[in-house]
């Protein structure tokens, strides 16, 4: 039997056709008549834009019978395609996690129906299921308790499975921790934190902008350190990437842009730093890191003991003025007092978390 053509990438919504749609499924093992799609946008996504396809079968009982969904999340390139190649590793990261690492980890994400990407990892569309109606976590309020529990041991289904595991070495597209790239990070987060004090002049405590001026210089050497222990991390682990069921039960992790190689605990830390209240962190902190830990056993980890892992999550809190600052100066879109305010909840909660754990005394 001849297996079904793939269909191509695609730069248009509009082009979502039936027909583009019933080769996509086709791939998965699903043949199926669709007479009509409908599109409709969902999310803001700057660099990237997600569709909501409302598909129409020509014999509905027979595309059910056939385990074909009503609806799915298109997820394609956004923005100026003249400014995308500034973006196109993350392209490259999502779609990669999608059709060649999402299948060997245990955290629970959306099933990719299909995936194409062009040569030059500029265009890209992504099929996926359509989590509705879970939705995302609140960061300005942060997570519950019962939250960062279950998104901690979520997260150990990503990090157990490949923990330490060479064979991610040899996948080119993947980011890693290297010496250039870690000195070329300390200088653009130095210049970042320049500009983010500024902006936030008015809101952000003088005690946490100076701390945040301290880190540039030792960025390098964080990046770099304990390059023995690694894992697949995603990089920004926290509430508006975590669709919750309605109740809270159970979550999805979503938007795999920042997908790399590095150390575990930078996720930790860097979730636990933004994600919660830092009395409630301060709380709880041993007792969630405990649960993740446990978690992390239960995937075959071994030789990780939990003082040592509670010690790489104190290191990973740098990831969190690293990601925030970084997001905040360099977001393409315009500044809202809504994206302020997630931006000054991230960056003071990370400077608490900072003062608490001294992760720079762990270099």
């Amino acid at each position: 039997m001849t297996p079904p053509s793939a269909p191509p990438v695609l730069d248009d919504a509009a082009d979502l056709t039936p027909s583009w749609v019933s080769a996509a499924l086709a791939t998965a093992g699903v043949t199926v008549d669709i007479t009509a799609v409908r599109t409709e946008r969902v999310g803001t996504g700057q660099i990237g834009t997600s569709h909501r396809l409302h598909i129409t079968y020509a014999d509905p009982s027979a595309a059910a019978a056939a385990g074909a969904p009503p609806t799915l999340v298109a997820k394609m390139a956004g923005g100026d395609p003249e400014n995308r190649g500034l973006v196109s590793d993350g392209y490259r990261n999502e779609y990669g996690f999608y059709t060649e690492i999402a299948g060997t980890v245990a955290i629970t994400t959306p099933r990719c129906w299909y995936a194409v990407i062009s040569e030059d990892n500029t265009c890209f569309v992504l099929l996926l299921d359509d989590l509705a109606p879970a939705e995302p976590g609140e960061q300005v309020r942060g997570c519950t308790l019962a939250e960062a529990r279950l998104a901690l041991v979520e997260l150990a289904g990503l990090h157990g499975p490949r923990w330490c595991d060479a064979s991610l070495l040899d996948i080119a597209w993947m980011n890693r921790p290297s010496a250039d790239g870690s000195a070329f990070y300390g200088e653009v987060l130095a210049g970042a934190v320049t500009t983010f004090n500024q902006r936030f002049a008015q809101l952000l405590p003088a005690s946490d902008a100076e701390l945040f001026t301290t880190i540039p210089a030792r960025l390098g050497d964080w990046m770099m350190t304990r390059p023995g222990r690694f894992s697949t991390i995603h990089g920004d682990f926290r509430p508006d990437n975590l669709m919750f069921t309605p109740d809270g039960s159970a979550l999805s992790t979503v938007d795999w842009q920042t997908l790399g190689l590095g150390l575990p605990g930078r996720d930790v830390g860097y979730f636990l730093a933004t994600s919660i209240d830092p009395a409630l962190r301060r709380a709880h902190e041993r007792e969630l890191v405990a649960g993740y830990h446990e978690a992390l056993l239960g995937h075959g980890v071994t030789g990780h003991s939990f003082d040592e892992c509670f010690d790489d999550y104190r290191l990973g809190t740098i990831q969190a003025p690293l990601i925030t600052i970084l997001g905040a100066v360099y977001a393409t879109a315009e500044p809202t007092p809504a994206s302020d305010a997630m931006f000054m909840a991230m960056a003071t909660r990370a400077a608490e978390a900072i003062r608490d754990l001294d992760p720079l005394s762990l270099l």
